[in-house]
């Protein structure tokens, strides 16, 4: 896995999805006192960076096994959906085993775009859930993470970054399981002069930041969080974890508060409609990152979220996207 592979990836998938905006932020600048742009992943199709991914594993499959017909998948809702609209497009079904607290909004997304969904207790259990299945069924796994084609994929929003604002020399990325931030960091350190990495976790789910204190891989207590799309235990033997160990320059941990406080001022200032994850990296910036005098790019992954839960986390009702 390497910038080229990226660089690969985005020539497969530009035909399928989004070149979304790179927009600069005033609010933000002036709060961090650094210059701060925004990668809004919101306007992406299904929703969410996990377009990327799942398009480009898709492609990448159907390239070395023609014959198969049906996937199988684990997933909180935005790379089920994902993953379901891009196995539309090439004649791939897809089964998805999902925790029954997923937003509405995203099972109900998943079964539209065609996925046969499978509920279970939570990320952990679904995830399981969906690597039993597939070694039962004999099918191919796509993991929202663990998998180099996905990985690749989400490592395109980076490049596309650096191509429409090349001072861009921190990025801030919210972590999950980590296929986002490692795709991006590739990317972020194959340059000349690399650029720094600044992981964003929510504190109820400290995966990495466990581990790397660790040192391994440590399986944590996961708590309810308004990062829903983040929350969950790694894989054993995630390609992701020695990945953000070798490449990734710190990891934060961002409290509830901080995510409700972004959504709001995403939407505020931007207009942009986040679900809880899809604001843990303007968060982290809210928080303090001492990045002052940086130039910043901060990527708003996801926007998927019930808007009666967002009008209740943020007070406001939502009625638009679109205002950048």
């Amino acid at each position: 896995m390497n910038r080229q592979s990226i660089q690969r990836a985005a020539g497969r998938i530009a035909p399928h999805i989004t070149r979304t905006p790179l927009v600069g932020s005033n609010w933000l600048s002036a709060v961090a006192g650094a210059n701060v742009w925004l990668k809004l992943e919101t306007a992406q199709i299904t929703g969410s960076f996990k377009a990327r991914g799942a398009m480009h594993a898709i492609l990448a499959l159907r390239e070395r096994a023609p014959e198969v017909d049906l996937v199988v998948t684990a997933s909180a809702g935005n790379h089920g959906q994902a993953l379901a609209w891009a196995g539309s497009q090439l004649g791939i079904r897809v089964r998805a085993h999902a925790p029954a607290y997923a937003a509405n909004a995203k099972k109900d997304a998943m079964r539209a775009r065609g996925a046969e969904l499978i509920e279970a207790d939570s990320y952990d259990a679904a995830e399981s859930a969906a690597r039993d299945d597939a070694s039962r069924s004999g099918v191919p796994y796509i993991s929202p993470y663990n998998d180099d084609d996905v990985i690749a994929g989400q490592g395109t929003i980076a490049l596309e970054m650096l191509e429409d604002e090349p001072d861009i020399d921190t990025f801030v990325i919210a972590v999950g399981g980590g296929g986002l931030i490692t795709g991006c960091a590739i990317v972020a350190k194959d340059r000349k002069s690399p650029l720094g990495v600044i992981g964003a976790e929510a504190e109820s789910s400290p995966v990495f930041s466990t581990a790397l204190a660790a040192g391994e891989i440590t399986t944590v207590t996961v708590l309810p969080t308004l990062a829903d799309a983040l929350a969950g235990n790694l894989e054993p033997g995630s390609r992701t974890f020695p990945l953000v160990s070798h490449l990734v320059d710190g990891m934060v941990l961002v409290a509830e508060e901080s995510i409700a406080a972004a959504m709001r001022g995403l939407y505020s200032n931007h207009g942009v409609i986040t679900e809880g994850s899809g604001a843990v990296a303007t968060a982290a910036l809210l928080q303090g990152l001492g990045l002052r005098e940086r130039n910043v790019g901060i990527i708003v992954c996801g926007g998927n979220v019930d808007l009666d839960k967002f009008a209740k986390i943020t007070g406001f009702e939502a009625t638009s996207s679109a205002k950048a």
